[in-house]
Order: structure tokens, then C-alpha cells, then sequence
């Protein structure tokens, strides 16, 4: 499978084979929906916390005795029939991972990427260095590319220029092809991507 690579004035350069192993991956559902929950359930904190009966402040005096009152029994202030009481079976923290096995992360990955390019949804291109970090010239040059909407761009940390420019733009995230993730993917429309990275990419996948 070819793909063009293009610089950033829209002009193909040349053309580079795409790994069957990881571009032409079938596509897998299940696997992408079970890949994007994990992720998504590590976001969570799972810091949520309530207080039972015996972490509420009051005495645990009981307040009459048992029998020969004819009110209902009862104990201390803090049961949780009472207000200001402690919470039955309430929220503990606790964490939501789920748990991946690297080779299924990896499948699901190749499977987003392969829809990505049944849907010609990729665009490689020969070096993502900007002249500025200026968000402007930065949209501008990705329109000139055809990308509308969300978009994910995939590059080296070490390009400051395209991290400073994306910034500030809630439909574009920068990544390093390191840190491409199933729901990133996903999430968005395109995926835009230098040749080295694409690379660095592709070689960690195909292991």
C-alpha cells in the first residue's frame, strides 16, 4: 500500500510503501471500543469518598435505652437514619483501570489506523517545522492541506514551534508518535503525520 508524502504547500513529494502489517489490519470494533474505554477509565481520579457512621463527628452515646420508652430502639447520633449521619455503602476511592494486554492495545491501534486510511484520513508529511508558533499560520497551513475539523498531529516533542501553535486550538492535539493513542485516533477526524514519525511509529507497531 502507497501513500503521497506532501510538504506543508499541499506539493507531493514522493510516495512510501505502508506496512500491510500495520496499515492494512482489519477492522476490529469490539477491540477498539474495549481499547478506548481503558483509556478513558484511567482518566478517571477515583478520589470520590464518603463518610461512614464511624468517620462522622458525634458522640456514640446511645441516646436512651433499649426498651420502655415506646420509641423505636436506636444508637448513637451518627446512624445513618439520623441527619448529619454516616453513609451506608457509600463511595470509596479506588482506581477504574482496566487492564490491556500490550499485544491488544497495539491491535486496536492498528485497526483505527488502518480505518483511518480506508478513509483517507491520513496525511504524511516530509517534515511538520514551522516558521513561527503562531496558531494563524498554523490553521492556515493545514487548510491549504485540506484538513478541516479535529485533527491529530504527530511529530517529535522536540518541535516547540507546532506544540505552541496547536495549542491554543481545542480541535488540534500534538502528540509524539510515541504517545499515539487508540482514542486520539478515534476522537479525531484526521490524522496528520511526519515521516519520521510515521517511522517511529510503525516500528514500535510492527514488533
Amino acid at each position: 500500500m502507497k501513500i503521497a508524502v506532501k510538504n506543508l504547500s499541499n506539493q507531493q513529494i514522493r510516495e512510501i510503501e505502508l506496512p500491510d502489517a500495520v496499515f492494512a489490519y482489519p477492522y476490529k470494533e469490539h477491540l477498539i471500543h474495549e481499547a478506548v474505554r481503558a483509556y478513558q477509565a484511567g482518566l478517571r481520579a477515583g478520589t470520590h469518598k464518603t463518610k461512614d457512621r464511624s468517620e462522622v463527628s458525634g458522640s456514640g452515646k446511645k441516646l436512651w435505652r433499649q426498651k420502655g420508652t415506646g420509641r423505636a430502639r436506636t444508637a448513637d447520633i451518627r446512624n445513618p437514619k439520623w441527619r448529619k449521619g454516616g453513609t451506608v455503602h457509600g463511595p470509596v476511592p479506588r482506581s477504574y483501570a482496566k487492564d490491556l494486554s500490550i499485544r491488544e492495545k497495539k491491535n486496536a491501534l492498528k485497526s483505527a489506523l488502518s480505518q483511518k486510511v480506508a478513509e483517507s484520513r491520513i496525511l504524511v508529511l516530509d517534515t511538520f517545522e514551522l516558521d513561527n508558533h503562531r496558531t494563524q499560520e498554523l490553521l492556515k497551513r493545514l487548510g491549504g492541506l485540506g484538513i478541516e475539523g479535529k485533527a491529530l498531529l504527530v511529530d517529535s516533542f522536540d518541535n516547540t514551534n507546532l506544540a505552541l501553535a496547536s495549542r491554543n486550538e481545542r480541535r488540534l492535539k500534538t502528540v509524539d508518535a510515541l504517545a499515539v493513542n487508540v482514542y486520539d485516533v478515534v476522537d479525531r477526524g484526521y490524522f496528520v503525520v511526519s515521516e519520521g514519525a510515521l517511522n517511529r511509529l510503525v516500528e514500535v507497531l510492527a514488533k
